[in-house]
């Protein structure tokens, strides 16, 4: 067994385990360049695996990091396909292209993420928009590719980006959109739809652990430079600051921030690991170690009710 840590570099792992990328199939959400999302697929490439699909909202901010793919492994497939997770007709557009693309996924990786959304916004299916984004958009892609993560056989991965956010919240099971933004708080929103990404990792280890399937959640960390707090006024950290401490939980702006290649490393510790077993899947993966959550954010039967509002959201039944 390896020992990795928070200031393990993505690089590291995935020289770690060339094996499990090299011919593999990855498909990652969010890869805008200088994003996760792309510092994944970068590392991931240096593996030689067959297919890197990237899916984002806009191509023009994804040809870089395809274009770097192929100048690391040129034999690599690295297409784009576009994405608009709060669109259901965007996910279910997306999904078809990459069923109709590729015979198999060995790896998802669910990066894409957004957060601290000030003004209160909902989807064009009456959603708000950071569980839209965040969760249920998700959660309809991942199913939709279910067929292609089963073809991968025994041993596919799927790993979703959740973090310490879940600290901020609670799923609303019976209000997830805070009362038509008359009880909505950024933060709390943000909190609810992290928290959604560890129940739905626990619902998909419970449903697909008969066909060898592993999930994991993971918590990249404070990342110095990653794009996703860039729009955000300095002036709301002490807020979000104080709104965990409230919770009672640490204060994570005390914590060190992380290079965007340490960042990457407990995505694909969580991707590639082979010492990570079944026993495993639906965990929670900080610092490239399976770490406790609170209750709310791994109580199987919390999970299952999120799984059936997910499906009552999107109108949809998943009978994984």
């Amino acid at each position: 067994m390896f020992q990795f840590s928070a200031t393990t570099s993505g690089a590291e792992v995935v020289a770690t385990f060339p094996d499990k990328v090299e011919g593999k199939t990855f498909v990652i959400t969010g890869p805008t360049a200088g994003s996760l999302g792309a510092q994944t697929a970068l590392f991931l490439a240096a593996g030689n695996p067959s297919n890197i699909i990237l899916l984002g909202r806009t191509a023009s901010k994804v040809t870089p990091v395809i274009s770097e793919i192929k100048t690391i492994s040129p034999s690599t497939n690295a297409q784009f396909i576009p994405l608009d997770l709060t669109r259901f007709d965007s996910i279910r557009a997306a999904a078809a292209t990459i069923n109709n693309t590729v015979d198999k996924i060995d790896v998802l990786i669910n990066n894409a993420g957004i957060m601290g959304v000030s003004e209160y916004t909902l989807t064009a299916e009456g959603i708000e928009s950071q569980f839209a984004a965040n969760h249920i958009g998700h959660f309809l892609l991942t199913s939709l590719l279910m067929p292609k993560l089963e073809a991968a056989g025994n041993g596919a991965r799927i790993v979703n980006l959740s973090s310490s956010g879940h600290q901020l919240g609670e799923v609303r099971l019976d209000d997830y959109n805070f009362d038509g933004g008359k009880a909505y708080d950024p933060w709390a929103a943000y909190g609810q739809s992290k928290t959604a990404n560890i129940l739905f990792t626990v619902s998909l280890a419970e449903k697909l652990a008969s066909r060898g399937i592993l999930a994991f959640a993971v918590h990249p960390g404070s990342i110095a430079d990653t794009q996703l707090g860039t729009h955000i006024e300095m002036s709301m950290w002490g807020h979000v600051s104080q709104a965990f401490v409230d919770r009672g939980f640490p204060n994570p702006m005390m914590a060190p921030l992380k290079s965007l290649a340490a960042g990457t490393s407990s995505t694909l510790y969580a991707a590639l690991d082979p010492s990570l077993k079944a026993s495993d899947s639906g965990s929670y993966i900080a610092d490239a170690t399976i770490t406790e959550t609170p209750d709310y954010a791994h109580n199987p039967a919390i999970a299952e009710k999120l799984w059936v509002l997910s499906e009552d959201v999107i109108g949809e039944k998943f009978n994984l």
